[in-house]
């Protein structure tokens, strides 16, 4: 990946890291930000207001005085080349999250924040699945992943990591949700892939670097990752997993859910079985996904486009025309594209504009057809 595409967009500031590390009921903290212009004028804003907002004693007490050594090594964490903090009232925060029902305060990011805007499917099932689920983990993450959807999942054991592995090796993108600090491996040994996720796509976090992996903290992991996604594929997971949660709640955030069926002798079919009974969209192929999740990543396309509408110069005279691109922005980038692939940097230098801007630029015109990208490379169709 292109340095200049992994460049931070924004400092963090202290003040949004103080909320976020006051820890309790998030409705309180995001009402504080809601309510005023940024995270520096709710903390300034003292205990009164804080109290009226909901926070508990405890988080007011964190607030005026946070836990300095998990202060400083968060501060530290960040300072580091890559890693970033977003604040839900931030622009940069990924849209379908923002959309669904619990989206996170902030998100800690190791790698690029524009991977989190790119449409996703989650990829879950069983930490042990059986020679057969991991192969079907693989196929389909790497069929999914040529077409030029992001892989997301949550970085376990099984078809997780099966999943994750398959896009990096077809030079796909892809993202994990974790449930510990971001700069926690868990397991231990995924620390090489969790590595490889960062540096090719985003490992996110919404617990502070250096949370342990805690039980619930699981649960929590898994609404993020529903609510990253247009849909959420389970392969092979047992009657109660973690697997069916993240469907459940994807379901709860209007998302797709789909289903492998297998053996009616495989208890790690049981639940993708349950999950059809009651629902689940039935798929025996990676067409059947890209079928189920058009409409929403249409939805998606729209609100970028609404995102990003802004006037600026006009496109040089003798440019040749885009076809139906939404605003002069959307000119400049199809100037600077060709039929010879182009990569990320060359598009920031020839355009001017930001890596976070043509990223989701080019997402809408992939989505639209007039833009085709291969290893991190563009061209016009």
């Amino acid at each position: 990946m292109d340095d200049a595409s992994q460049a931070r967009p924004a400092p963090f500031t202290e003040a949004l890291l103080r909320l976020v590390l006051a820890g309790g009921p998030h409705q309180p903290r995001r009402t504080l930000l809601s309510h005023f212009s940024s995270a520096e004028a709710a903390l300034a804003a003292g205990a009164a207001a804080w109290r009226e907002a909901g926070c508990t004693p405890a988080q007011c007490q964190s607030l005026a005085h946070p836990d300095h050594d998990t202060l400083v090594r968060a501060q530290a964490w960040l300072q580091q080349p890559h890693h970033h903090l977003l604040g839900c009232n931030d622009p940069d925060y990924p849209p379908l999250l923002r959309a669904s029902p619990h989206p996170a305060l902030a998100l800690f990011v190791d790698g690029d924040p524009t991977t989190l805007w790119q449409p996703a499917i989650a990829i879950v099932g069983s930490r042990n699945p059986s020679a057969g689920g991991r192969d079907h983990a693989r196929d389909f993450a790497q069929a999914l992943a040529s077409s030029g959807l992001t892989i997301a999942s949550g970085l376990a054991a099984g078809v997780d990591a099966a999943a994750h592995r398959a896009a990096l090796a077809c030079d796909g993108k892809t993202f994990a949700v974790i449930g510990t600090g971001a700069d926690i491996s868990y397991p231990r040994h995924h620390r090489q892939l969790q590595q490889q996720v960062a540096e090719h796509g985003a490992v996110v976090s919404e617990y502070p670097p250096g949370t342990p992996p805690r039980t619930g903290h699981f649960p929590a992991r898994n609404r993020l990752l529903a609510g990253l996604s247009l849909g959420t594929v389970v392969i092979e997971a047992a009657e109660r997993s973690g697997a069916l949660i993240t469907a459940r709640l994807a379901s709860e955030a209007g998302r797709e859910v789909f289903a492998l069926p297998g053996s009616l002798h495989n208890p790690m079919a049981a639940g993708c079985h349950r999950l059809i009974r009651d629902g689940a969209i039935l798929v025996t192929q990676p067409q059947d996904i890209l079928e189920g999740v058009a409409n929403l990543a249409g939805e998606l396309a729209a609100g970028l486009q609404m995102r990003l509408a802004a006037p600026i110069a006009e496109a040089p005279a003798g440019s040749a025309p885009a076809p139906d691109l939404p605003d002069i922005n959307y000119q400049r980038l199809w100037n600077a594209l060709g039929f010879d692939p182009t990569g990320m940097d060359s598009l920031i230098e020839r355009t001017g504009l930001t890596a976070a801007s043509l990223s989701s630029m080019l997402l809408v015109m992939e989505l639209e057809g007039s833009v085709s990208s291969a290893h991190g490379r563009y061209t016009r169709t």
